[in-house]
């Protein structure tokens, strides 16, 4: 038989760390090792119970489970616009400039496949979330890593990016409030980003699913005037609600790019569970007590992984916000790996080591908040134990 290959673009790519980490965990578990998890951000409360009462009620309705329009129901698009409006000032068409996605990360591959030719030149932030490099290489375009630093507080390096061939580049990823590091969005980065794409026609796409999380200053990157020419966001339900497995988010820009971003989905999906939809509505009216709540629960936790970090010698920035916690490992440690697999191995605590995110998170580590305060505190103990 002629040996059969897999295209040439799923060499490019590798399993995505978490999904194979994951199942490591899965079988020490099996072992009787009872892994405490702090590695990913997946939120362990629950939605509303509104939120959830408006699912099982709208399930048991006839017209429920048939094929839904491939742009959403108007009435979440149009929830979608008010949330907007209320909580980042930002006017959005929910008729033209919103597009619902099966939560947010499947539009990264959408927005690669929609812009980029390939070898169409990528801006990916280093350390910023695989699947921004992953989805490049799908789309067979070429990546251009450019460096966030603690030194420069995570931000863009302009200057740098004045360097580097802008002539063959045709994309850049952003994300603020930050993963995996938490640095917080800054309305001056979005203003010098916003102008950086229109001087060199590179769209920007900004990725903002953290910004309700241990953050009282929510930003859009749509807030800054004239944005939305040369700018998408995504935003997601995912963190800032609890319903990180219903998957739904959504993505707002001009009505151009939005057509052509649904040229290529339509070709993907058929569309989302209408229960969900509806329920998706009642989420996003959730009055600011939800929210205070969040980040109630969040701030509890935080203190405790703060006293992990501590107790693993590493230092941090205390300004940082989202749901993870970054930190910086001793100078003398011999990298963040070896340390994540001693937590492992010897300690059965799973934390991620910093440089799955990139080279310049090779001296980090992240702890994830999404675990009980109890959980937290087994970790602790399992940590400063002989």
């Amino acid at each position: 038989m002629k040996e059969i290959k897999p295209a040439n673009r799923v060499g490019n790519i590798q399993e995505y760390y978490f999904s194979k980490k994951l199942k490591e965990v899965a079988e020490l578990n099996r072992q009787g090792k009872d892994i405490v998890s702090l590695g990913i951000g997946g939120p362990d409360r629950m939605p509303g119970d509104d939120v959830i009462d408006t699912l099982c009620e709208a399930a048991k309705q006839p017209d429920a489970h048939s094929y839904q329009p491939f742009t959403g129901l108007p009435g979440l698009r149009k929830a979608y616009a008010d949330w907007y409006k209320r909580k980042y000032g930002v006017d959005l068409n929910p008729d033209t400039e919103i597009q619902p996605l099966i939560g947010s990360k499947e539009a990264v591959l959408h927005i690669s496949l929609t812009f980029l030719n390939p070898g169409d030149g990528v801006l990916v932030p280093n350390p910023g979330y695989p699947t921004y490099t992953a989805a490049s290489k799908l789309a067979e375009a070429e990546i251009y890593p450019y460096d966030l630093t603690e030194a420069n507080c995570w931000q863009p390096d302009f200057e740098a990016l004045e360097k580097l061939p802008l002539n063959k580049i045709k994309l850049m990823w952003i994300n603020y409030p930050h993963m995996p590091t938490g640095a917080r969005a800054r309305m001056g980065t979005f203003e010098k980003v916003v102008a950086f794409g229109k001087k060199h026609g590179i769209v920007i796409a900004h990725d903002n699913p953290y910004s309700f999380i241990l953050n009282e200053e929510p930003k859009s990157l749509l807030q800054v005037h004239g944005a939305k020419e040369i700018a998408l966001e995504l935003n997601s339900l995912s963190k800032s609600h609890n319903m990180a497995g219903w998957r739904m988010g959504m993505i707002a820009s001009n009505p151009e790019f939005i057509s052509w971003f649904i040229k290529v989905k339509s070709n993907v999906d058929s569309g989302q569970f209408k229960p969900m939809m509806l329920a998706a509505i009642k989420a996003l009216g959730a009055d600011d007590e939800w929210y205070r709540g969040i980040n109630a629960t969040y701030a509890e936790r935080r203190l405790i992984a703060e006293d992990i970090m501590r107790a693993l010698g590493c230092t941090f920035d205390p300004e940082q916000s989202g749901m993870f916690l970054w930190g910086r490992i001793p100078d003398e440690a011999e990298s963040a790996e070896a340390i994540c697999d001693d937590a492992l191995y010897n300690k059965r605590v799973f934390i991620t080591p910093g440089f799955i995110f990139g080279s310049n998170g090779n001296r980090y580590i992240r702890v994830s908040l999404c675990a009980t305060p109890d959980k937290l505190r087994e970790a602790l103990l399992r940590i400063t134990s002989d």
